[in-house]
């Protein structure tokens, strides 16, 4: 296939999925689920919101510094003021082309603070890794403590809970086998599986050549405890959702999370599967695409908002670079 239709297609589908998902949203719901989602939506508590995106801040800023501590083992020292602006345009490239954020972000610091651009671009990659395994720690950390919601979930679902264990035990044996494959096999795909894997590998060993590894290992649970957290206080703004305690909210997070790559910035997919987990806690579906559309939009917005500063101000405040 050509290389630009490939190109076209990627940054196409994503969103023309995002569009369809919101017109399915708003198309299967009836006029009265409408009006209450817009409902909650209208009578928000600005306070919870502005809160919310103050954390948001705060974790793009916590990202912009633990990064310096990948760079300093290449011999760079970077101002945190343009790494901020760096993560900041990155997320605001990722809205419109996903996974084009790290290639600007890297782009940028290299530009700007003569980082070379395969250097900056690993850093990144190493990043993915850590947060890659700190979405899977959230995800393990949720099932732990949701288990028994989610196995009457299914046991509703699937009248007898024998089958839903020998599911799950399938499922884990299909991946042993599936791990074993991609080890020994000659085929194209999953040698291009194993090596990212591999990579995978390199990038979390590359935290061992940093002096500050406590530091950066503060600075990833903190980021990741202010995303959780921008999560539980959404739940304030709509009435229904006061009351949830942090295993749903942490279920939320985990689906949220999720959505985010299956369209652009996760437009459309993001309120539906936040809803779609909050009926299991029995949050009526126009209360949880409420709360979906109110996280989502104010993050969107903010990121919007000084992506779009920042790449205003990355020349001024870098003249001559």
């Amino acid at each position: 296939m050509n290389s630009k239709l490939v190109t076209f297609l990627k940054i196409i589908l994503p969103l023309a999925l995002g569009v369809f998902l919101i017109w399915y949203s708003i198309n299967s719901a009836t006029p009265e689920e409408r009006q209450k989602t817009w409902q909650y939506i209208s009578e928000a508590d600005p306070k919870w919101i502005i809160i919310s995106l103050i954390l948001g801040i705060f974790s793009h800023l916590s990202r912009a510094y633990r990064w310096k501590f990948l760079l300093q083992p290449l011999g760079y020292t970077t101002k945190l003021s343009n790494n901020f602006m760096a993560v900041m345009v990155g997320y605001l490239a990722n809205l419109g082309i996903p996974r084009s954020g790290e290639v600007l972000r890297g782009g940028t610091i290299s530009t700007y603070e003569g980082v070379p651009f395969k250097k900056a671009f690993g850093t990144i990659i190493s990043e993915r890794v850590i947060d890659l395994l700190m979405l899977l720690l959230i995800i393990a950390i949720t099932l732990f403590f949701q288990s028994k919601d989610l196995l009457n979930y299914l046991e509703e679902k699937i009248a007898n809970p024998f089958v839903t264990l020998s599911i799950i035990l399938a499922l884990i044996a299909a991946g042993v086998i599936f791990l074993g494959i991609i080890k020994t096999s000659s085929n194209p795909i999953l040698i291009k599986l194993r090596n990212f894997g591999e990579g995978l590998l390199e990038g979390i060993k590359s935290i061992s050549k940093m002096k500050n590894k406590g530091a950066f290992i503060f600075h990833t649970f903190l980021i990741w405890l202010l995303y959780v957290a921008m999560f539980y206080v959404i739940k304030f703004t709509v009435a229904e959702t006061t009351d949830l305690s942090i295993g749903p909210i942490l279920a939320t997070f985990v689906a949220g999370s999720l959505a985010m790559s299956t369209t652009n910035g996760g437009i459309g997919a993001f309120p539906i599967a936040i809803a779609a987990i909050l009926l299991l806690y029995g949050i009526e579906k126009p209360a949880g695409e409420a709360f979906g559309w109110i996280l989502w939009g104010s993050q969107t917005a903010i990121n919007i908002i000084i992506g779009a500063l920042s790449f205003l101000f990355l020349p001024i405040l870098n003249r001559g670079k």
